[in-house]
């Protein structure tokens, strides 16, 4: 009896899994950008620990001079990526970057900041407040609201 010629599909090649990165890479990756940030924004030291969730002094401190030691909680990293969202979102709206810079420092009519800084509604402290300008922002630009 004849066999029949098998046919083999074609081997896959070999994929390695791409690794998620660790909570250690994101830490450091999200200070670095914020640390980048607020130097843009010429905040001070006391306004960034407040962005950051009011971590001590000393860890504040030790975060910006090695960011790659740190482990951040979902907290600091949620505030991170509202922070990052706001930044990208006014370098989209404001091209130039003077202006994208210096808005958070502008007294804003707009329902959200009252005749206030949006940096005025940032530093009340609470993620609800970062969640507030990132919305309005995204809103300005046609994304979500």
């Amino acid at each position: 009896m004849a066999h029949a010629a098998r046919l083999n599909p074609p081997e896959e090649p070999i994929r390695r899994p791409v690794s998620a990165p660790t909570l250690t890479e994101m830490s450091a990756a999200g200070l670095r950008a914020f640390f980048n940030i607020a130097r843009d924004w010429d905040l001070n030291a006391d306004e960034q620990i407040v962005l950051l969730g009011s971590p001590g002094r000393s860890t504040f401190f030790k975060w910006k001079a090695t960011p790659e030691t740190a482990r951040l909680g979902r907290d600091t990293l949620e505030r991170l990526s509202l922070l990052l969202g706001i930044y990208k979102a006014l370098q989209i709206l404001l091209p130039q970057p003077s202006a994208a810079d210096t808005w958070i420092k502008r007294p804003n009519s707009a329902p959200p900041f009252g005749g206030r800084r949006a940096l005025d509604r940032m530093l009340a402290g609470n993620i609800s407040d970062l969640v507030a300008v990132r919305q309005y922002l995204d809103a300005m630009r046609g994304g979500w609201a």
